[in-house]
């Protein structure tokens, strides 16, 4: 039985029963990791970096959720910055997106899975930053 069942049934003892549905799993997921320094970005489609564009944040971008019979599986496509050690902040992800969880929906997570997919360069901002105050 998965967790969700179990989190459903002991609910169901008292008032009713509670589901959590995998989009706030992929936001507190996506909010836990964006809190970790030495994470740059989350890597989102191209949707969601127009409706970011648009003023709409996107809390749940570059995480994917899998709910299974196994447990739940969280995949997590981010940008790290340059000059950090990626194991160290991989592994700090990790442990942020597991308490989060924890903390907020009493939900082990089965696996959390890191996917860096680029690495942000610091000169890249300051030449932005420059553009700028031109």
């Amino acid at each position: 039985m998965s967790e969700r069942n179990l989190l459903e049934m002991e609910n169901n003892n008292s008032l009713g029963k509670v589901e959590i549905a995998p989009e706030v799993i992929e936001v507190i997921a996506g909010i836990a990791a964006s809190e970790v320094d030495g994470v740059s970005q989350m890597r989102g489609n191209f949707a969601a970096g127009v409706a970011e564009r648009l003023g709409k944040k996107n809390h749940g971008k570059g995480v994917k959720v899998d709910l299974s019979e196994e447990g739940i599986k969280v995949d997590v496509f981010c940008v790290m910055q340059f000059g950090i050690s990626i194991p160290t902040v991989a592994q700090k992800v990790q442990d942020n997106i597991r308490q989060a969880l924890l903390n907020m929906t009493a939900l082990e997570v089965e696996e959390v899975n890191i996917h860096v997919v680029g690495v942000q360069f610091e000169t890249q901002k300051n030449e932005v930053e420059v553009e700028q105050e031109i």
